[in-house]
């Protein structure tokens, strides 16, 4: 097993609340344990290009509070491609990198996989993205701030729906999973949530409108998880729009709301955990595996496995969602 003496740390693709904090405790575990660390900017397009510089405990001082990340992050096309890794490589080798530690979501980890499947250097991935989507994981670092985000979106939406007997459609991210929405919709007290794990034969939009939610409330919110495929919270407006014109019909679309501000204590907590446990993974001589949090407990999951394997959403959740909405 190669030593370990300098470990490379990046944040890709969409940011999240608490990968400073993440970060941060790479750095400060790694330095802990006599290692150097080089930050990475800008994801590995910065790799590529070599935006590296050493991180000290000093780089990361005031940072634990901060939103979006410190090493900026940015979607490489060139990662893609063979060329573009052999010349991340190269600067792994020019900067001496022995390990590479990966903060984001599942197409980040994607990339660290094919990475290390190709070079011989030891990949640990860490779940940084709002969506909670990666498998083997029981959160990830920013959905907890994302989710308080949407419900204090939606308490406020509340009071305008309720003014005008209004029925709100509001957007909330989480690309093909429904996490988000979901429990925003439980914790807001909403009256639905559309989501892709509850695409059946019903038509969910139907199953709203069919339960009578109108006979006890003047207004109502249904949170909707984006899709390209259906087009998310504005289809569904249009749909009662001209299906049933007798309500009154508006749409919010969150967008990158939910991706910023100071991150929550949970994320905060989750983040500096995952961090600090990338460094003992590497201790161990563990390579290519996700650090994930499961009933409160570490656990190594391969990256292949957590980004190909779908996370189950809890079907309970839409039944409890169901009951109390009434």
């Amino acid at each position: 097993m190669k030593e370990i003496k300098t470990v490379g740390i990046l944040t890709s693709g969409g940011d999240a609340p608490g990968m400073n904090a993440c970060v941060r405790a790479v750095t400060r575990a790694a330095i802990y344990n006599g290692w150097k660390v080089m930050g990475i900017y800008r994801g590995y397009e910065g790799l590529i290009n070599g935006e590296i510089k050493e991180l000290t405990t000093e780089s990361v001082s005031n940072t634990i509070q901060r939103g979006g990340t410190l090493l900026k992050t940015a979607r490489s096309q060139a990662f893609m491609t063979p060329e573009g890794r052999k010349k991340a490589y190269d600067n792994v080798v020019k900067f001496g990198l022995d390990s590479l530690i990966i903060i984001g979501g599942n197409g980040s980890l994607a990339g660290a996989q094919d990475f290390a499947n190709e070079y011989d250097i030891s990949v640990i991935g860490l779940p940084g993205t709002i969506d909670n989507d990666l498998y083997g994981t029981d959160s990830t670092i920013g959905y907890d701030t994302a989710l308080n985000t949407i419900v204090e979106c939606v308490d406020k939406i509340r009071d305008t729906a309720t003014s005008h007997d209004r029925i709100f459609f509001v957007e909330v991210m989480g690309r093909d999973a429904g996490f988000l929405a979901q429990n925003s919709a439980i914790a807001s007290g909403a009256e639905a949530a559309i989501i892709p794990e509850d695409q059946t034969d019903k038509d969910q939009l139907e199953q709203f409108i069919s339960r009578g939610f109108r006979k006890s409330k003047n207004s109502s919110i249904v949170i909707v998880s984006e899709s390209q495929k259906d087009g998310g919270a504005m289809h569904y407006a249009e749909r009662v729009r001209k299906e049933y014109p007798q309500y009154d019909v508006r749409v919010t679309i969150l967008g990158h709301l939910q991706r910023g501000g100071t991150p929550s204590a949970y994320d905060r907590i989750l983040a500096s955990r995952l961090g600090y446990a990338s460094i003992e993974a590497l201790k161990e001589g563990q390579r290519n595996v996700m650090i994930g949090i499961s009933d409160n407990e570490i656990v190594y999951v391969p990256i292949n496995r957590a980004i190909k394997m779908n996370k189950p959403i809890d079907k309970e959740l839409i039944n409890i969602l169901t009951v109390l909405s009434i």
